[in-house]
């Protein structure tokens, strides 16, 4: 199998490499080489999507059996009406924050939930960012999103839309402040419910499926995340007690009443914490029943 990586340098994107190479898969990526290494193995060419020169550049170097977009951020940059592409796309794109969803976190998801209104070649100050509802960055995915259907049409297409990610090379911080902040023991503020479901997904377990997408026949939209239902947040707060082998910590729950009196902003504050209904409410049955496998809490907290 013949792939390029658009990307594959920072989080998802390198853990897709690795999984591809470890498949034995030849892997070319494209980038500038500002957020990391290329991993060993790799062909890599350097480029800016930004460039026309540089994206006619790639289009002309070679064919793929198959291309995972990683870095498609602005509409206008993932529509390739300026080079003769002549590639196979699996496009990713992410429901994380508001992302391309209308209502998240407000309500449930499915893939048929109402998708934010983008141009497909919108530029970078497309949208606006709503507190507690959409954001420019998700009304930038959803354009890109439109802007690889227009180019490649549905048939040959899958649209990975991914919850909450998390796992090892985590850049944003969310899992790691957990871990350091129960290594550090005492007395923990444990938010909310211990019995609130969460969805987490592993970013290994990302990649897996994104690789099968590429190499079977799987299109349209897929919601990634871990079962509904299967994890808690007290099952996170204990996983991360025996990942980090704290001695004794004392968590001490507090009502989400309690914290948003507080003031304490809810994701950022404290990460993984929010109180709206749809936040860990995405269905992505249709994802685990084309062969997403979600490995257990567990493992991905020891593994980060």
């Amino acid at each position: 199998m013949w792939l390029l990586v658009l990307g594959g340098t920072a989080f998802v994107g390198h853990a897709i490499v690795q999984a591809a190479l470890s498949r034995g898969w030849s892997v070319t990526t494209f980038n500038r080489r500002r957020t990391g290494l290329d991993p060993a193995g790799v062909s890599a060419i350097r480029g800016d999507r930004d460039s026309a020169d540089d994206v006619s550049r790639l289009a002309a170097s070679e064919r793929w059996d198959a291309v995972i977009d990683c870095s498609g951020y602005v509409p206008r940059n993932v529509l390739p009406s300026r080079a003769s592409w002549r590639l196979l796309p699996v496009g990713t794109s992410s429901c994380r924050r508001s992302g391309v969803y209308a209502d998240w976190p407000v309500r449930p998801l499915t893939e048929h939930s109402d998708v934010l209104a983008c141009p497909p070649d919108a530029g970078p100050d497309y949208g606006e960012d709503v507190e507690d509802g959409p954001t420019r960055y998700g009304y930038q995915k959803a354009g890109c999103e439109a802007a690889a259907r227009l180019a490649f049409g549905d048939d040959r297409l899958a649209v990975l839309r991914p919850g909450v990610i998390l796992g090892p090379r985590e850049y944003i911080g969310r899992l790691p402040w957990w871990l350091r902040r129960v290594a550090a023991g005492g007395r923990i503020v444990a938010p909310g419910s211990p019995d609130r479901s969460i969805q987490p997904v592993d970013v290994g377990d990302v990649a897996d499926f994104a690789l099968q997408c590429a190499s079977q026949p799987n299109n349209g939209a897929f919601n990634v995340a871990a079962p509904m239902g299967r994890d808690s947040f007290g099952a996170l707060l204990g996983a991360c007690t025996a990942a980090t082998g704290a001695l004794g910590p004392e968590f001490v729950r507090i009502s989400d009443e309690e914290l948003l009196r507080a003031g304490v902003r809810q994701w950022s504050e404290m990460p993984l914490w929010r109180t709206f209904d749809g936040v860990w409410r995405v269905n992505a049955s249709r994802a685990l029943g084309a062969g997403l496998v979600s490995r257990p809490l567990a493992e991905m907290v020891r593994d980060t």
